[in-house]
C-alpha cells in the first residue's frame, strides 16, 4: 500500500496561501470590503425575514386540510429553506440594482453570492428526490462542494486535491476522487431506477391481464434490476475495474450462503410462491393457529392480517414447508358447517326443513348453492344434526357467519316451538329408610 503525502501537503499550502492572500485583500478598505459587508447584511436581512414570515406560513399551512399531500409536502420543503430563498431573492435584487447604478465590477462577489445561493437552492430541492436519507445527503453535499468550487474557479485544484488522496493496492489505485463520483454517480442513478421503478410498478399493478401474484414477481425483478445497474453502471462510470469485483462478490456469495441459509432459502421460496401462484394477495389462508388473509408478499416474508387487527410476517419458507389452507385458492367458495341437537319429540322432518330455511335467511349465505341439514347420530339427550352451508366472502370472517346462522335458527326454533335439549340426571336421595326421588337439571 502506497500513499503520496509530498504532492499533498505541497497542494495544501498552496491553498492556503491563496486563500491567505484573498482574505487580506477583503479586508483593505474599496468596493471588495463594501461587498462583503452587503453580503453580510443581506444574510442578516434574510434572517430576519425569516423569522416575520416563517410563523404565519406555518399557520396558513396548517389550514390547507384539502390540498393533496404531495403539494404539502412541497411547501414543507420550500418552508425550511425559506431563508435561503429570501437570501436569493434580496441578493439578486441587489445585483441588478448595484449594475444599473454603477460598475458592473462593484457587485462581483455579491453576484457570485446570489449564484452559489441559487445553485445550492437548486441541489436542496433536486436532492429530495432522492429517498433515502444516507444517498441524498451525499448527493447534497457533493453537488454543493462541486458547484462552489465551479463558480469559484476551483475545480481543477479541486481535482488534483482529491487525487492525490490515494490509496495504492498494487496495480489499483483508490482516491477520493474516484470514491466520491461513484457515490454521488451512484445516488444519481439510484433515484432515477426509483423514478422509474415507481412508475413503471404502478402500471403493472394496474394492469388486470396479470394475475396478482406475478404482477408481484415483475415488480420485484424490475426493481432488483434497476438498482442493481444502477450500483454496477454508477461503478463502470467513475473507472472501477468490475472484474476484480465480480470474483470478490462469488467469494462473499459463498461465504454468506453458508451463514444465511435460512435467508437465501426464505428469498428463493418467495420465488417460488409468486411462480407457482399457489397464494396471492387477498386469499384467506389457515396456517397453524393464524387464520387471515394475505395483505402483501415479501422477499422474506408474507404479511397476513387476521380478523382482530394483528399482521403476522410469516417466513416464505413456512409456506413452502408446511401445510396450507388457502379458503380461497381455485375459487372464493367456502363450505361451512354447525352443529346442533334437537328434542326426540321433534319431528326431524320439520327440523331439518326449519334449519335450511333458518340458513337462507342469513344475507351471506349463498342461495345458489342451497344450505342441507342432515342427521348424524342419536345422542344420549338429542338428535345430533350437521347443517351445511356456503359464503363466498371469507375475507369477511367465518365466526360471525355462524353466530348469524346459529342466532337464525334459535329464533327460527323458538317460533316453531322446536326445543334444544340439555342433559337430565335423576338423584335419588335415601334418608331413615326412605327413598325420595328428585330431578337436577345440568
Amino acid at each position: 500500500m502506497e500513499t503520496d503525502a509530498a504532492p499533498l501537503i505541497e497542494q495544501l499550502q498552496g491553498l492556503l496561501t491563496q486563500a491567505t492572500n484573498f482574505a487580506l485583500t477583503l479586508t483593505t478598505p474599496g468596493w471588495r470590503l463594501y461587498q462583503i459587508c452587503i453580503i453580510a447584511g443581506l444574510i442578516l436581512a434574510a434572517q430576519l425575514f425569516t423569522w416575520l414570515l416563517a410563523p404565519r406560513l406555518r399557520e396558513k399551512m396548517r389550514e390547507l386540510e384539502g390540498w393533496p399531500k404531495w403539494r404539502l409536502r412541497a411547501l414543507l420543503v420550500l418552508h425550511k429553506r425559506i431563508r435561503l430563498i429570501a437570501f436569493v431573492v434580496l441578493a439578486w435584487a441587489v445585483v441588478w440594482f448595484l449594475r444599473e447604478t454603477t460598475w458592473p465590477s462593484r457587485s462581483y462577489l455579491v453576484s457570485i453570492a446570489a449564484t452559489l445561493a441559487t445553485a445550492w437552492l437548486c441541489v436542496g430541492l433536486a436532492a429530495r428526490f432522492v429517498r433515502n436519507q444516507f444517498l441524498r445527503r451525499i448527493v447534497t453535499w457533493g453537488l454543493w462542494i462541486y458547484v462552489t468550487f465551479y463558480y469559484l474557479g476551483l475545480i481543477e485544484e479541486a481535482r488534483i486535491f482529491l487525487d492525490g488522496i490515494a490509496v495504492s493496492f498494487g496495480d489499483f489505485r483508490l482516491s477520493a476522487l474516484s470514491i466520491l463520483k461513484a457515490l454521488v454517480v451512484t445516488g444519481i442513478l439510484f433515484t432515477i431506477a426509483r423514478m422509474v421503478a415507481q412508475t413503471t410498478s404502478k402500471r403493472i399493478q394496474t394492469n388486470e391481464d396479470i394475475s396478482p401474484s406475478m404482477r408481484v414477481l415483475a415488480v420485484k425483478m424490475l426493481q432488483v434490476t434497476l438498482y442493481g445497474a444502477a450500483f454496477f453502471i454508477g461503478l463502470k462510470a467513475v473507472g472501477f475495474d468490475l472484474t476484480g469485483l465480480a470474483v470478490l462478490s462469488g467469494a462473499i456469495g459463498v461465504g454468506l450462503g453458508f451463514g444465511l441459509q435460512k435467508v437465501v432459502s426464505n428469498l428463493v421460496s418467495g420465488v417460488i410462491i409468486l411462480l407457482d401462484k399457489s397464494i396471492k394477495p387477498g386469499d384467506v389462508i389457515s396456517l397453524g393457529e393464524t387464520f387471515g388473509w394475505i395483505n402483501s408478499l415479501g422477499a422474506r416474508y408474507v404479511s397476513v392480517v387476521t380478523r382482530d387487527g394483528k399482521e403476522y410476517l410469516i417466513p416464505n419458507e413456512d409456506l413452502i414447508t408446511s401445510q396450507v389452507v388457502n379458503w380461497s385458492h381455485t375459487n372464493d367458495f367456502v363450505r361451512l358447517d354447525i352443529f346442533f341437537g334437537t328434542a326426540y319429540g321433534d319431528d326431524p322432518h320439520h327440523v331439518r326443513a326449519l334449519a335450511i330455511e333458518a340458513a337462507k335467511s342469513v344475507k351471506r349465505v349463498l342461495s345458489s348453492r342451497p344450505p342441507v341439514c342432515h342427521i348424524v347420530g342419536f345422542g344420549d339427550s338429542s338428535v345430533d344434526y350437521i347443517l351445511r352451508f356456503w359464503i363466498t366472502d371469507p375475507t369477511g370472517g367465518l365466526t360471525n357467519v355462524r353466530g348469524d346462522v346459529f342466532l337464525a335458527l334459535w329464533d327460527t326454533f323458538k317460533e316453531h316451538d322446536i326445543s334444544i335439549p340439555f342433559p337430565q340426571r335423576e338423584v335419588t336421595l335415601l334418608d331413615s329408610g326412605e327413598t325420595t326421588t328428585s330431578t337436577a337439571k345440568e
